[in-house]
């Protein structure tokens, strides 16, 4: 028998049966878009998280103060904050793997344009900022040691608070105020978009450390200290010259836990990126399942479409069909219904991912090789499953299903 024919009989018994047929390619429909989509997601998830994990810097290590007193109650902090900006001039000057470093210190405020006003973090950097953070400005200048050394009322607007307070106006040389304190306008920062955590990185406003310190918060601490090292391969040399010197600088005895962490953004990196590739691998495992039940579908359609055909099937074998001319027959009913299901699957999955793109802002990246797989696997299950019906037709004895009534 050769293969024109087959599909031709194939086609006669799917059409036989239409809504039968249609509820079986369905499934595997739904198993083959949903693959194809999660898949998609997930990748666009992972290229999204690269992009912003590049936007956080090169090199990083991020050192933060730790409290080693807690109370009982919710182990909050009522320790002392001991990271201070000498520690970061101090780490500058004596830690050769460290290129460059800024001082941080965070509060939330409000700012005022006029009768606009714009609830946004205040963020108290070093000069060295810009450069660790890899952070251009799209107008005016960035602070500079002068600034920080008088505790200048100056201050740089990220891309969110600039569009809330003064649209499209450039605010460059214009006043703002915070704590009823006029603050002058440099600059104006390039968008950065979300973080790894989903924050919103333009919504801030930069000003000079000394300046949040003495005059919006009153203290002499410091948050956060962001350090670049000379190259990545540096950065344990940098944390291990970072920890010894600021455990000499805060006095610390040997059988005493550190005050504060080093962390680098580099492992930090690589985290997010393999919590990413789980994520895809999960989605596309869940996705999978549904084509299982789209293959197990396929077999039951067969197994009730060969107990329907079996007087068919025996008149074949008695003018001289043989076994495997019916076990290709059915096999190949099989791998048209799953090559159907794969061919709309995939323009579902194309239409699923993009949609969810479109009205969830969702990133998604669609993968010419995830497709290919998808719908080659398609076409496997149809296999797969289809056997055992289409051997199970093949070794009917020809006496007895010439009977079947």
């Amino acid at each position: 028998m050769t293969i024109p024919p087959l599909f031709k009989i194939a086609l006669r018994a799917i059409m036989r049966n239409k809504l039968r047929s249609f509820l079986t390619i369905l499934g595997i429909v739904i198993g083959v878009g949903a693959v194809i989509a999660m898949v998609s997601i997930g990748q666009g998830a992972k290229v999204m998280v690269e992009k912003q994990l590049e936007s956080l810097g090169t090199n990083v290590l991020i050192i933060i103060p730790i409290s080693t007193t807690h109370t009982a109650i919710r182990g909050t902090t009522t320790g002392t904050i001991t990271l201070t900006a000498e520690d970061t001039l101090a780490i500058k000057k004596e830690c050769s793997s460290i290129s460059y470093i800024s001082p941080g210190i965070r509060t939330s405020i409000q700012v005022v344009y006029g009768n606009m006003n714009w609830t946004t973090f205040v963020s108290g950097v070093g000069s060295d900022y810009q450069i660790v953070r890899n952070w251009h400005l799209v107008s005016g200048r960035f602070f500079n040691e002068q600034d920080i050394n008088i505790m200048a009322k100056v201050c740089i607007l990220g891309q969110t608070v600039a569009t809330n307070l003064f649209g499209a106006s450039d605010p460059v040389d214009k006043w703002v105020r915070v704590n009823n304190v006029p603050f002058k306008v440099i600059g104006v920062l390039s968008t950065k978009g979300q973080s790894p955590t989903g924050q919103d990185q333009d919504d801030l406003v930069l000003m000079p450390y000394t300046t949040v310190q003495r005059k919006i918060m009153g203290v002499t601490y410091i948050g956060v200290a962001l350090a670049s090292s000379v190259s990545a391969e540096a950065r344990f040399e940098a944390i291990e010259q970072i920890t010894s010197l600021l455990r000499q600088r805060h006095h610390l005895k040997p059988n005493e836990e550190n005050d504060f962490s080093v962390i680098s953004q580099v492992e930090f990196a690589s985290t997010m990126m393999e919590t990413s590739h789980t994520m895809t691998v999960l989605l596309g495992g869940i996705a999978s399942v549904s084509l299982i039940v789209g293959g197990i579908g396929i077999m039951n359609i067969m197994l009730v479409s060969t107990t329907e055909r079996t007087k068919e099937i025996g008149i074949r074998m008695a003018i001289g069909a043989r076994e495997k001319d019916i076990l290709f027959q059915f096999l190949t009913e099989a791998t048209v219904l799953s090559s159907i299901g794969g061919v709309v699957g995939v323009i579902f999955g194309i239409i699923l991912s993009k949609s969810v793109s479109y009205f969830g802002d969702w990133p998604s990246l669609l993968s010419p090789p995830s497709i290919a797989i998808a719908f080659f696997f398609s076409n496997m299950i149809g296999i797969f499953f289809g056997y055992y019906p289409a051997r199970k037709a093949s070794r009917l004895n020809p006496i007895d299903a010439l009977r079947y009534e």
